[in-house]
């Protein structure tokens, strides 16, 4: 993976959003970060797939469930800026907002099955 191409990847606040949360989390499904981002499905599943496709994300199976993580195998180079875009995003209203919303829907018994 180049730098442009990992700029890139990032360059959509959505995207961004969703690898901020995977960085701070390691690893979530679909459904919660549809929840945490309040966003839809459709458009969480697009973006994921976007940065499944460049290389920054991993998926995995378990069920029915398929959960996103950071790709471990990333350039060394990608592990430090992944670190300090985290730290910058961390102090953001809307980031708190989205763990907010992700802690509210781990504690809800009807959300249990996904994840």
């Amino acid at each position: 993976m180049s730098p442009a191409q990992f700029f890139k990847c990032l360059s959509d606040e959505t995207r961004l959003r969703c690898v901020a949360l995977l960085q701070k989390q390691g690893k979530l499904c679909v459904c919660e970060l549809t929840a945490a981002l309040d966003l839809s499905q459709p458009k969480i599943s697009r973006h994921l797939a976007l940065l499944r496709q460049c290389g920054l994300l991993l998926d995995s199976r378990e069920g029915q469930w398929v959960f996103y993580q950071i790709n471990p195998k990333l350039p060394d180079w990608a592990f430090p800026i992944l670190a300090n875009a985290l730290t910058a995003i961390e102090i953001t209203g809307q980031f708190q907002n989205d763990l907010e919303r992700l802690h509210h829907m781990e504690n809800r018994p009807e959300m249990a099955a996904c994840g």
